[in-house]
């Protein structure tokens, strides 16, 4: 079966689709919405006003609509290497088990559920949404809101409710706060920056986001030069506040960074500068 047949299939069952090229990496941003000049996808955790009909954005763009598969998506499904689905917005939720250890792990602590075989090991199937998050322990990654998994097969077994171990995996994973930056950046000098304009800020802030938002592949390595080119510059004189913060780590989480990869790519980069 081809990807757009299968992609029809499994959105006249309901499950939102996106074609995915090699490698399970989504198709960029088209030129209206490159560099996020349209405001994001509407169902992202920013609210936008983006109507593209097109696939951008990522786990975003992701639709159950049978029609736009079969027009404005049929050049994108000729060009797929595999269809992906957005679980959480089926209510479900994907527990990635990504090696043996993990796989051992799950069938010793969670109830068991549908199975699907991956190519190194196994994804579990849970109904019931949450929010996503990667390396909740060894090997093992929570797909549900916000992020996207390859389809590899109806898999087998009764599908289970979500349980509530997988929900504290991610809670745990997510409790680092993020780090307030006046009290832990500033070197003595607080308020506006004493050698860069408040433009010169706005500036640099703002081709960090549309390097975050333009990245079609390496979106973690991508996010740590964002985050780390912003410190470098403003990191040691106090300029930095949590509203500009939260714009960069908003700009990543819409690409599919988890709060706590934002905490540790931030943390990271101010180890590497000594801020």
């Amino acid at each position: 079966m081809n990807t757009l047949a299968l992609a029809l299939r499994l959105a006249s069952a309901g499950l939102p689709v996106l074609p995915v090229r090699a490698g399970k990496v989504p198709f960029g941003n088209c030129p209206a919405c490159a560099r996020n000049q349209c405001g994001g996808r509407p169902n992202m955790k920013t609210p936008g006003r983006c109507a593209c009909p097109l696939p951008c954005h990522g786990w975003a763009a992701a639709t159950t609509d049978t029609h736009r598969h079969t027009t404005e998506w049929a050049p994108y499904w000729q060009r797929a290497a595999a269809v992906a689905y957005h679980p959480g917005g089926a209510h479900l939720t994907v527990v990635d088990l990504d090696n043996a250890d993990a796989i051992a792990w799950a069938r010793a602590t969670l109830p068991p559920t549908r199975t699907v075989p991956t190519t190194r090991g196994e994804h579990w199937i849970y109904r019931g949404a949450m929010p996503s998050a990667n390396s909740v322990r060894p090997g093992v990654d929570v797909k549900s809101c916000m992020a996207y998994a390859r389809w590899l097969g109806p898999g087998e077994g009764v599908m289970a409710a979500l349980p509530d171990v997988v929900r504290a995996l991610v809670a745990k994973a997510s409790a680092p706060a993020r780090p307030a930056p006046r009290g832990l950046l500033a070197s003595g000098t607080a308020g506006e920056c004493p050698h860069r304009t408040p433009a010169y800020l706005e500036r640099g802030l703002t081709m960090a986001q549309q390097r975050i938002t333009a990245a079609d592949s390496a979106v973690h390595a991508t996010v740590y030069r964002a985050f780390l080119a912003v410190l470098s510059t403003h990191g040691r004189c106090g300029c930095l506040t949590d509203t500009h913060i939260d714009r960069l780590f908003t700009a990543a989480q819409a690409k599919g960074e988890s709060l706590r990869h934002c905490t540790e790519a931030w943390a990271n980069a101010r180890a590497r500068l000594g801020v």
